[in-house]
């Protein structure tokens, strides 16, 4: 973050300045919204949530190095040498405030939405970006209404185009964020059924992430899954140019897997409006193919060569717990994609698991959540994948996964094993591991699998 005044603070979000520190020339340096990891100089805002209230730590944040802080009540007493700007809303004011300082940079923004590959997309859409230019990126799963304004106020003088990822849970969320990027290239992965528990249908979520049509720039550009049947809807419906990707015949950008060593990429043919070449991605599944038609989509909007577009993609790393190939001694791979799942991206991660090398394949899969009334069906759904797939063992974790479990029976899985939580899952991958074998983990966020990787870890030696 470029530094900037108290004075600029009172502007950007309309603050009152209440007692203590009067200089409105103190400069801020940061933005900090977590009292446990102050940085000396920071501002401190103080979110409200529904099982906390960040005003109870305003006192510890500025005992911790905070310059001052935002507050939307009156305070008992005030520290002279710290500043209080009161605001009406806090989260509101973290928005105006990102809003106000995205401002001062006069660059390109992209913003990534969709039911699945999201984080995948950005990261690959960076590193193409990446060849040419200095690139700020969403990190993490700071993609929200409260993370998205924080990884604005990361910008600094030296970034030239900046990637963001918007992800959301119900109506007007997208929209809430692409009111403050204000993008100039917008793309939209596909549509599935996460979230649907709180949307109700695919044609809610389809809805939804069509908030961001409106806020992207008159001269922008738009990108969409021409393999989605919801998406080719839009065709010649949209209010800024338009291009489409996926595997179909007549795409201006599309793509087919021809091969990889099953262990660390996959090579594909892909052709575009400027080039038609194989490139090596080093991902493994043939849905990787997706976001490397969105980074070339991007790319080639920015000027860059083929040649930059092939070094960028081979410069992709996957976000932690994002589909991580962990080699072990004996023939093992652990494939580590915890950090979300659903039902889109549980079947794509059993593809890869089939795929992958070892002559025995076990899934370790844990619950998918906001899935509503649908849970049930769609859980049973990945089980009959799994026997499809000709995975040799599942081990389920989760109150949900037994509808998995059942159907990966009835599918011909030949191992299969329910358990109710974690410590119940370890004592069965005692039994399970074994060498020349791939190992499948992934679930929800909230199942937090990324547990079982790390036992799994300590079961296996390093390769």
């Amino acid at each position: 973050m470029e530094t900037i005044t108290l004075s600029q603070l009172l502007e950007a979000v309309n603050g009152k300045l209440l007692g203590g520190n009067q200089n409105l020339d103190t400069p801020i340096l940061r933005v900090d919204t977590d009292s446990r990891t102050i940085h000396p100089g920071a501002l401190f805002i103080p979110l409200v949530g529904e099982r906390f209230d960040g005003h109870a730590y305003i006192n510890a944040a500025l005992e911790g190095g905070a310059i001052g802080c935002l507050t939307a009540r009156e305070r008992e007493s005030y520290r002279e040498d710290k500043f209080y700007v009161k605001v009406g809303n806090t989260q509101r004011a973290l928005r105006d405030l990102a809003a106000w300082y995205k401002g001062r940079f006069h660059i390109p923004f992209v913003a990534v939405t969709g039911s699945v590959g999201k984080t995948t997309a950005k990261d690959m859409i960076a590193a193409v970006l990446s060849t040419r230019y200095k690139v700020l990126k969403t990190e993490g799963n700071f993609n929200n209404n409260v993370g998205l304004p924080l990884t604005l106020l990361r910008l600094s003088k030296e970034h030239q185009i900046c990637v963001l990822e918007m992800g959301m849970d119900k109506f007007g969320e997208i929209d809430y964020l692409a009111e403050i990027v204000q993008p100039e290239v917008g793309i939209i992965t596909n549509i599935g059924d996460a979230h649907i528990e709180r949307l109700g249908s695919r044609e809610n979520i389809f809805k939804a992430k069509c908030e961001l049509l409106p806020h992207i720039q008159k001269d922008g550009l738009l990108i969409l899954n021409g393999d989605d049947a919801l998406l080719t809807t839009l065709r010649g419906k949209t209010p800024v140019s338009t291009v489409f990707f996926g595997q179909t015949e007549g795409l201006e950008y599309r793509a087919q897997a021809v091969g990889g060593d099953g262990v660390s990429h996959i090579h594909c043919r892909m052709t575009t409006p400027n080039m038609e070449r194989e490139v090596k991605i080093p991902a493994l599944g043939e849905h990787m193919v997706y976001p490397a038609l969105m980074a070339a989509a991007v790319a080639e909007h920015f000027g860059l060569t083929p040649n930059e577009i092939q070094q960028g993609l081979t410069q992709f790393v996957p976000t932690k717990m994002r589909m991580n190939v962990l080699h072990r001694a004996g023939g093992i791979t652990i494939l580590d994609d915890t950090y979300n799942a659903n039902p889109q991206s549980m079947r794509a991660a059993i593809s890869v698991l089939a795929d992958g090398p070892g002559s025995w394949k076990a899934a370790v899969l844990g619950d998918m959540l906001e899935l509503g009334p649908f849970a049930p069906a769609l859980h049973a759904g990945v089980g009959e994948c799994l026997g499809k797939a000709k995975v040799d063992c599942l081990v389920a974790v989760g109150e949900m996964s037994q509808h998995m479990a059942q159907a990966a029976r009835e599918s011909g899985v030949p191992m299969v094993y329910h358990c109710v939580d974690r410590d119940a899952a370890k004592a069965v991958l005692n039994q399970i591991v074994r060498e020349d074998s791939t190992i499948l983990v992934k679930a929800s966020r909230g199942m937090k699998l990324e547990e079982l990787t790390a036992y799994l870890l300590k079961l296996t030696e390093e390769a």
